[in-house]
């Protein structure tokens, strides 16, 4: 009888790249206790994998509550369209949604999240009230909703309250609709201690500052040094759009990159979400700090935000992860596709993201890669990936499908990436569990159900 905590791939994907005849033991504690190649032999009592295995990626950035938003927004009505006409219809959502379609709409999102190959996912999360305002009994009534629909799923779950105490740059207080989002720095680290009490498996605490705009500087130092000795990530918004910088060089004097870094604000635990308007100088300060960038393609090209600076992000060795912010698309091999095909339509070339004078010719092995390493930084994990210590989850590839038929194992991430579309993954493992196999949850016609009913619900508040 074969041992399901004993796996032998034909391949699988290593630190350091792609290994053959690899062998996988499960420990107790759901995460990897061996992990060895050129095992040419499966021992009698392993499960021989039918696949090369691939590690499960963290999806570094997500709002939940807008996947009820998605494919909503896509029609322009009047003269301009631009992130923040968007973001007054996004309003619309935010303010009408119950703890109960919240948990729905989560986990609707978190299923299609694990099918598209992410095993776990930070939340940024600043719905925190009832819709007039007032704060729930519980403060992390809302947040609870999103730890129990990943726990419904199988999902490892980040969940990083946000502070948010302002509506902009001088503002001193929020503007009506964002009367849900009200938080401060005291309130978000007992949040956060809550959420790392509970014990909850496949749960840990972040931080958030939502922005500069939208947190005062007393408060973003207040947070450090309320955070002093947390070793969990701290995650903030910046350099969204142009006027996001034009307006902190008003207020300031300085880009919001370039604030954070003088204030010496910035460590290993930073996450820099978006970044996408960066001068040469920020992303060397971000560098020598040890923070990390958080880049949503799909988010950004939906938004009309603007790309970043890949290639200098990349060149200067900043961590790098992916998330996929507002949900339009919740697969990491396409977020990985427009990463590099916004580069080469920005700078008129081909694999941007290649580095062959480095070793690296591949763009698809080095985007996965980063955004693996990026990833595990992003929510905290001292290791992550198919390596010894690291939490035993994996993705199990279907060579069968039409996009890898005839590909040699070496160029696979080429493959997955770049041609497209592409059938979900045939498995996948969090903690040592499988929970989708042959391309199927068992609980996904109870979400999809419970989904269209929220959906039903919110009615027109759904579209704006």
């Amino acid at each position: 009888m074969p041992d399901p905590s004993l796996l032998w791939a034909p391949a699988a994907w290593l630190p350091g790249g792609w290994q053959r005849q690899v062998l996988l033991r499960i420990g107790s504690d759901g995460h990897w206790a061996e992990v060895r190649s050129e095992v040419a032999q499966a021992p009698d009592t392993a499960t021989v994998l039918p696949g090369p295995l691939l590690p499960g990626l963290v999806n570094a950035h997500s709002h939940a509550f807008q996947r009820a938003f998605a494919g909503l927004a896509e029609r322009r009505e009047t003269a301009a369209d631009d992130f923040w006409s968007w973001r007054q219809r996004m309003y619309g959502v935010a303010l009408r949604i119950t703890p109960a379609q919240l948990r729905a709409i989560a986990a609707q999102l978190y299923l299609e999240l694990v099918q598209g190959g992410y095993t776990q996912v930070c939340e940024f999360h600043y719905l925190q009230h009832d819709p007039s305002g007032r704060p729930y009994p519980d403060p992390l009534t809302l947040g609870w909703a999103l730890a129990d629909a990943a726990q419904a799923v199988g999902l490892g779950l980040t969940l990083m309250p946000a502070v948010y105490e302002r509506a902009g740059f001088g503002e001193p207080a929020l503007r009506d609709e964002q009367r849900r989002f009200a938080s401060s720095a005291a309130s978000v680290w007992a949040m956060a201690a809550c959420i790392q009490a509970a014990g909850r498996p496949l749960l840990n605490a972040g931080l958030v500052l939502h922005s500069l705009r939208a947190a005062a500087a007393g408060a973003i130092h207040t947070l450090r040094d309320l955070a002093t000795g947390f070793d969990g990530p701290i995650h903030i918004h910046v350099a969204e759009q142009t006027a996001e910088v034009d307006d902190c060089l008003a207020a300031t004097g300085l880009r919001p990159i370039a604030w954070l870094a003088q204030a010496g604000l910035l460590d290993t635990r930073w996450q820099l979400v978006h970044a996408t308007h960066s001068v040469p100088a920020e992303v060397d300060a971000v560098a020598r700090s040890g923070a990390g960038v958080v880049i949503c393609p799909s988010t950004e090209a939906n938004l009309g935000d603007g790309f970043c600076d890949l290639r200098g992000w990349l060149d200067a060795g900043v961590p790098l992860a992916i998330g996929s912010d507002s949900h339009v698309t919740r697969d990491w091999r396409e977020e990985l596709r427009w990463l590099d095909y916004g580069a080469r339509l920005q700078l008129r070339q081909r694999n941007v993201a290649a580095a062959p004078g480095a070793g690296e010719p591949s763009t698809a092995q080095r985007l996965f890669a980063r955004a693996l390493a990026g990833g595990g930084a992003a929510m905290g994990a001292a290791g992550w990936g198919l390596q010894a210590g690291a939490r035993a989850d994996a993705l199990l590839v279907d060579t069968t499908s039409a996009n890898l038929l005839g590909m040699p194992t070496a160029r696979l991430l080429d493959a997955l990436v770049f041609s497209s579309p592409a059938e979900p993954w045939r498995d996948v493992m969090v903690a040592g569990r499988w929970v989708c196999t042959a391309g199927q949850h068992p609980r996904a016609a109870a979400i999809n159900r419970d989904f269209v009913q929220a959906m039903a619900e919110l009615g027109s508040g759904a579209s704006g």
